[in-house]
């Protein structure tokens, strides 16, 4: 196995699975807020990666499309946290709540590698390895809040829409969640999902951080 394939790989495990394993989390942890203990009850609001690993799809998944696309583009999945939303104080709104909790999480973990991108810089830290693990940290996780927040079910951003739709239009949307899976794997396969979502998405997450990141860089500068 090629060595820089091997550091690559090394590089991109710890922003994967945090990235990957604190999404489902969020999704526990504010549906507890609004209502619903099944998450917690099961022990899945945890921090604990191995709570949430699904071995195909937070291991073995990630590795072949690593291999297969040469690095360049990476997706994975955790055990999804179970969620009553009829036991959510407000259905309807309560799990549009729930639905964006786990995109905001990545969010805020890509603003957080940010930091310590920054800080990196600060220290005049050059060690490949931590500045490019900052960088994966940003990429991986903006990545993975822009596929998530895709308007189609089983995707939070199709739960997002049908929360926002009015009932019978929800519904109607709901029905796709079955075959959604099928229909995105289809667009990233054809390029679509990546020129027309994906890349615009990723460009303005990194946009805001830099905004967000530049009244701290100019304090310590």
């Amino acid at each position: 196995m090629d060595d820089t394939l091997i550091q690559n790989i090394a590089v991109n495990a710890l922003p994967v699975l945090f990235a990957i394993t604190l999404h489902e989390a969020a999704h526990g942890y504010v549906a507890r807020l609004r209502g619903d203990n099944t998450a917690y009850m099961l022990g899945r609001v945890s921090v604990n990666p191995a709570r949430h690993i699904d071995p195909v799809g937070t291991i073995a998944m990630p590795l072949v499309l690593y291999f297969l696309t040469n690095g360049a583009f990476l997706f994975g999945y955790a055990k999804p946290v179970p969620v009553n939303f009829g036991a959510l104080r407000n259905p309807r709104w309560d799990s549009l709540l729930v639905s964006i909790a786990g995109p905001g999480c990545n969010f805020v973990q890509a603003l957080l590698w940010g930091v310590v991108a920054l800080t990196l810089q600060m220290m005049q830290v050059t060690e490949p390895f931590f500045v490019k693990m900052a960088a994966a940290g940003i990429w991986v996780n903006l990545v993975l809040c822009a596929l998530n927040l895709f308007p189609l079910p089983p995707l939070d951003g199709g739960r997002v829409l049908t929360s926002l739709l009015p009932p019978k239009q929800g519904y109607a949307l709901s029905r796709v969640e079955p075959y959604g899976f099928f229909i995105v794997m289809a667009l990233v396969a054809t390029g679509l999902l990546s020129t027309f979502w994906l890349r615009p998405l990723t460009h303005v997450g990194v946009s805001v951080i830099q905004a967000l990141l530049n009244p701290l860089f100019a304090l310590v500068t």
